[in-house]
């Protein structure tokens, strides 16, 4: 790796299914970025610190997974809404030119982004505008979070993001688990925007939704969809179901039987990584950009990641 002058990675454990390097490699050969490569290191809660200091200056970004998006926290500073707001952070970015020193080991400054907000709010961007529907203008009024773990958090972020959405919905196991979502939801929503339901209402919930995004792992999500097939209601919003692996899902399979539009986790996942490529390459200042877009180029890349990805699924 001689010629690399800039390395990237993505961090987590486990990581040998993590396509990141597949969607950042092409992002560097569509930017025509030669000297640029990006990895996967399997990389725990433990091993973290450790693995930050054995860093030289040839490092220029990470991508964290699971478990790593709060345990890096203390090693650098939340850079923008969400990375402060949910103290979670998918994404470092290192600035050498402030550099201090432990010892004999060269430490970085560190920007920390969550740009999985941001992936979930473009996923179904570019589903309205497939077609033809302007997403601002829509009135989705309800939308319906399957689940209430960590990924449940960053998909009603983006639901505050969304002038559309004016009511939630989180249907889950454990309603009583996350303590966050409801605060969340009165800051940027306003009090009584959100309902937390048992599972038992997902059903019900789905038949009246607008909007829904299905955050629970694997295939936890299998006895709604069957359970949904059953009934004779009507599908007539959009469903994104984070889950890419198998694709589609059977969740998406019941929605899009019952007429309505389903887009698979492979969606948040490109926008997520587009974010941090635009973030690490410096095609960004920072999230968002305080200086115009070359949407020429944001679209050359964005077609690279996503035939480079198709090709990988």
């Amino acid at each position: 790796m001689t010629n690399v002058g800039h390395r990237c990675a993505v961090l987590g454990k486990p990581i040998a299914h993590s396509l990141s390097p597949v969607l950042h490699n092409a992002a560097y050969r569509a930017l025509g970025l030669d000297g640029w490569f990006y990895d996967k290191h399997e990389v725990g809660e433990s091993e973290l610190e450790g693995f930050l200091k054995s860093l030289d200056d040839s490092w220029t970004g990470l991508s964290l997974t699971m478990p790593l998006k709060k345990t890096i926290q203390p090693y650098g500073v939340p850079c923008n809404t969400w990375a402060k707001e949910l103290e979670v952070a998918n994404t470092a970015v290192f600035d050498w030119t402030g550099t201090c020193r432990n010892g004999d080991t060269a430490i970085p400054s560190i920007k920390l982004y969550n740009t999985d907000v941001k992936g979930i709010e473009l996923a179904f961007r570019h589903s309205y505008m497939n077609r033809g529907m302007r997403p601002e203008s829509e009135r989705a009024g309800e939308a319906v979070i399957v689940g209430n773990g960590n990924t449940a958090t960053s998909a009603l972020a983006a639901c505050t993001e969304m002038p559309s959405i004016e009511h939630v919905t989180v249907v889950a196991r454990h309603p009583d688990k996350n303590a966050a979502l409801k605060p969340l939801a009165g800051k940027y929503m306003g009090e009584g925007s959100i309902d937390i339901v048992g599972m038992d209402q997902a059903i019900r919930k789905l038949d009246h939704a607008d909007i829904v995004i299905n955050t629970i792992p694997g295939l936890a999500a299998d006895p709604i969809a069957e359970a949904f097939t059953s009934t004779d209601a009507p599908a007539h919003g959009t469903l994104l179901d984070v889950v890419y692996d198998p694709r589609p899902t059977k969740l998406m399979l019941a929605w899009r039987s019952h007429g309505g539009t389903a887009i698979g986790g492979e969606e948040m996942l490109l926008y997520q990584a587009m974010v941090q490529v635009w973030l690490m390459t410096g095609m960004w200042d920072d999230d968002p950009p305080s200086h115009p877009i070359d949407q020429q180029k944001v679209d050359a890349l964005e077609h690279a990641m996503r035939a480079a990805l198709e090709e990988a699924l």
